[in-house]
């Protein structure tokens, strides 16, 4: 906080000294009109029209794509210390790859990759909203700009823009030929090659092709865990990954390479007529290694190669009084305990072969009394602390590792002007991922908590604007416009636990449908008063699913309803219940389970259907007291989308566990001004938001049960600041303020361990605590500095330096996974030669090799709590042409 302050302080001294300092060169540029510069003015379509961002009643951050290439901006994610109040991570827990974004801005946003939950940030890639996070940490080799859109944007974006939207502008073909590109080396061997060509072919019709290819080596390595004889045997004794099903299978030594290549293609007609067309496509293919994960905590503590009995009573409860250690201490007992204390637990079916006689060629041997039996042949690990390893960048995992990501796109932009101020387009676009991932979280040669993933997504989405421009002596902007989209596609979830105590095979289906009409009429009777009034109706309906089962049995064994060699008696009587008959209700029904036909399906077969609708209103007022200068006001609604559950472990009955939509409302006031000549932009926005039905994460018995648990008010500032005081000098700088906090709870989200094997490990979300992924306050400088040498070159000199205060990870607040406050700076130089025909960069990233936690979970059935570090420090070197 000191060093937040203390840089917010400098800030203020040099927000308050610059006015003379640049009034000075005013005067000296008015003598000298040649030598005028000035920032940079940026054109965003923020509001669906070409429009000076410093004109747009909305606080937006906009980088240019010169400035992104400047900074080694290379995917979405990094450009998340550069603006205020938002946070972009590249992955998300059990991911397993940083191509999946978790997108927060202001507090609201999502932190998964799961089919039945949506974004909520939009992403759009040339005005194509992209409906998954996976693959929306978008590679950017020919961006013109970026927008960040921040607050509800659902008036013209839509559904799943509830904290914000990201809006990608790609480069479009010019009308004269050109060849421009990179090529960068660096840290673990990286090598990245990327080249735009532009062609023209005829009057008014043009082509353009970028290709990008970077491969990189993996900065976590995986090690042999060295330990005694003993412990080398016993490990040997555990069971290999790919005796449990799994979506594919592939390992790597180091985790978090790249190995990835992409295609855009875009074809454009404008011979400055009245008709404008786009064709575009695109074309990605990953094939890395996985992101790293790292073991953080274990819920047992270390401990020596001997019985460990974590269970205590005399029956084997399947739901711990903390909610969790289930497996992880199941495990331990099965291996640990003699056959006699075993029986006495009832347990002699869960400690028995894993798999069950439904699935033929599923059974592994027997895990109970392995370690007691006196043959040390056969003797297995427990699960402790000893697997814990100081240093991020090292891993004991053995299990999968692979990112496999296909996807790609083709779209048409259609403009046709009408009339003067009149024109009519159409966004017209169908998009297609296939994605194959895979992790070992558990850090560990076993297979404690191990995962793999299959998902397939296609979509298709028609957008239809009327716009006027300049109506009326240029009193009128509006838009109308019509919205179709289309979704379908399935999730395969493969999570293996506790060396297959549980073992989670889950098919789901899903296909959404959603069309909506919107409108925004932006009228200025005055030239010092502007109106703003919108609004968006909504209709959708979703269809689910689930096939989600458990390939081991585990609640029948557990409450024996099963023989110890996996054979289970769905409709034999159930053993532990009061009879209500002779001999009790039969074990399918007493336990939960809703399919007769597949007695291990947790979830109610047939498929579900839920609909929403909604209408999302905007209304905003704008004075503009000075000609560079405007004040705004606004209102705003924006919406995400409900679904269902589908991470079930327990059976939870005759019902599909289902959660609606979450709504936010924000009051938001600025100022956005352009002052001393262009020497200074100031913008400063202040907001409060209400955040209902939010989306939490909460346990039911074992299962991980999404529901609308929480409510929470949001408030905050942002203040940018662009200054150029002198020329080829450039001071960008960004103070974000964030005090998001939970108003309401339900007492399963806010419930602290206190029970636990280790008792406050978890805190629990709590009335009054911030929400995840959210810091409190945030902070960039980033000053750039161009000179001109005597043979016409030039050196650029460029700095970034962003603070973050602590961050939680996920709602629950684990202490061990929360994030620490953070300073990362990165700085580069640059030699232009004199007909800026090419260019060297070198520079590096994260200079004082910070290490934090970027994403992070928790399995308190498995007994694994697990992250992902950021990248260390790394230097690289890029040289850039353009003919």
């Amino acid at each position: 906080m000191k060093r937040m302050l203390g840089s917010a302080s400098a800030l203020a001294l040099i927000t308050a000294l610059m006015p003379a300092a640049m009034a000075q060169e005013a005067d000296r540029l008015q003598a000298d009109p040649a030598e005028r510069g000035g920032i940079q003015e940026i054109v965003v379509t923020a509001q669906k029209r070409s429009e000076n961002v410093q004109d747009v009643p909305i606080a937006i951050t906009a980088f240019g794509g010169e400035a992104l290439q400047e900074r080694g901006i290379a995917d979405i994610s990094s450009l998340s210390g550069l603006a205020p109040n938002v946070n972009l991570d590249g992955g998300t827990p059990f991911s397993g790859t940083s191509a999946v974004l978790s997108a927060t801005i202001r507090g609201i946003g999502s932190d998964d990759f799961a089919f039945n939950i949506d974004p909520g940030v939009g992403i759009y890639l040339d005005g194509v909203f992209l409906a998954r996070t996976v693959g929306a940490n978008q590679d950017l080799p020919d961006v013109e700009r970026i927008e960040v859109l921040k607050g509800p944007q659902g008036t013209l974006f839509g559904r799943n823009t509830i904290g914000g939207a990201v809006s990608i502008v790609t480069h479009n073909p010019g009308d004269e030929f050109r060849l421009s590109g990179d090529l960068t080396t660096g840290s673990f061997s990286l090598l990245r090659a990327r080249a735009t060509i532009d062609v023209p072919i005829a009057d008014g019709l043009a082509a353009s092709l970028t290709g990008s290819v970077t491969s990189r080596n993996g900065f976590q390595r995986r090690i042999p865990y060295e330990g005694t004889a003993d412990e080398r045997r016993a490990i040997a004794n555990s069971d290999s990954f790919l005796a449990f099903n799994n979506a594919d299978y592939a390992t790597a030594s180091r985790q978090s390479g790249d190995n990835s290549m992409s295609l855009r293609g875009k074809l454009r007609w404008d011979d400055g007529g009245s008709v404008r067309v786009t064709l575009s496509g695109d074309y990605t293919n990953q094939d890395s290694p996985g992101q790293t994960s790292s073991l953080i905590a274990v819920s047992f503590p270390a401990g020596p190669f001997a019985p460990t009995n974590p269970l205590p009573g005399t029956a084997i409860n399947p739901v711990n009084p903390s909610g969790g250690f289930l497996f992880a201490g199941l495990y331990n007992f099965c291996i640990s305990s003699t056959p006699a204390q075993i029986a006495a637990r009832g347990a002699s079916a869960i400690c028995g072969a894993r798999g069950t006689s439904a699935f033929p060629g599923g059974l592994l041997a027997p895990l109970a009394g392995v370690n007691v039996d006196g043959n040390p042949s056969n003797d297995r690990l427990p699960w402790d602390g000893r697997f814990l390893l100081d240093d991020p960048d090292l891993s004991y995992a053995t299990g999968p590792s692979f990112n496999k990501l296909q996807a790609w796109g083709v779209a048409g932009n259609f403009e046709a002007d009408i009339a003067d101020g009149l024109m009519v387009r159409s966004i017209t676009a169908y998009r297609k991922t296939n994605w194959r991932a895979g992790t070992d979280v558990d850090g560990s040669p076993l297979s404690m908590l191990e995962l793999t993933f299959a998902q397939n997504q296609k979509q298709f989405s028609q957008e239809l604007q009327l716009l006027g421009t300049d109506l009326l002596d240029e009193k009128l902007n509006f838009v109308l416009g019509a919205y179709y989209f289309n979704e379908s596609g399935d999730l395969h979830d493969y999570v293996t636990f506790d060396e297959g105590l549980l073992q989670v095979d889950g098919p789901n289906e899903f296909d959404t449908r959603n069309y909506a009409f919107f409108g925004q009429v932006d009228f200025r009777p005055a030239e010092w008063i502007g109106i703003t009034l919108g609004g968006r109706y909504t209709s959708e309906r979703k269809l689910f699913e689930g096939g989600q089962q458990d390939l081991n049995g585990g609640n029948y064994k557990l409450f024996n309803c099963a023989t110890p060699d996996g054979t289970i008696n769905p409709f034999g009587n159930f053993p532990l219940a009061p009879p209500v008959a002779a001999g009790g209700p039969p074990c399918l029904a007493a336990l939960g389970f809703p399919d007769p036909t597949n007695p291990v399906r947790l979830y109610v077969p047939g498929v579900n259907r839920k609909t929403f609708d909604d209408f999302s209103p905007k209304i905003g007022v704008q004075l503009h007291p000075a000609e560079d200068v405007m004040v705004y006001a606004s209102y705003s609604r924006g919406y995400k989308t409900g679904g269902w559950t589908t991470r079930l472990t327990n059976p939870q009955g005759n019902v599909a566990p289902d959660f609606d939509e979450e709504v936010a409302t924000t009051w938001e006031a600025g100022i956005k001004s352009t002052l001393l000549d262009r020497r200074l932009q100031l913008n400063l926005a202040a907001f409060t938001t209400r955040y209902q039905d939010v989306q939490l994460n909460q346990q039911v018995g074992t299962s991980p049960t999404i529901d609308n648990a929480g409510t929470a008010r949001i408030k905050g500032f942002e203040l940018e600041m662009v200054a150029a005081p002198i020329n080829g000098l450039t001071l960008n700088a960004s103070l974000g303020y964030l005090d998001a906090t939970f108003t309401e709870l339900s007492a399963s989200v806010s419930r602290p361990d206190v029970a636990g094997p280790i008792p406050g490990l978890r805190l629990g979300a709590v009335v009054g605590g911030q929400l995840p992924k959210t810091a409190k306050w945030s902070f960039n400088f980033s000053p750039r500095y161009e000179v001109d040498l005597a043979n016409g070159a030039s050196i650029v000199m460029l700095a970034d330096y962003s603070h973050r205060s602590a961050v939680w990870n996920e709602v629950a607040r684990y202490l061990p996974l929360r994030r620490p406050a953070i300073d990362i700076f990165n700085a580069n130089i640059t030699y232009r030669e004199p007909d800026r025909r090419w260019e060297l960069t070198v520079g590096g990233t994260n200079l004082t090799d910070k290490r934090y936690l970027v994403s992070a979970g928790a399995n308190d059935a498995a007994g694994v709590y697990f992250g992902s570090f950021n990248r260390p420090r790394e230097w690289y070197a890029r040289i850039g042409f353009k003919f």
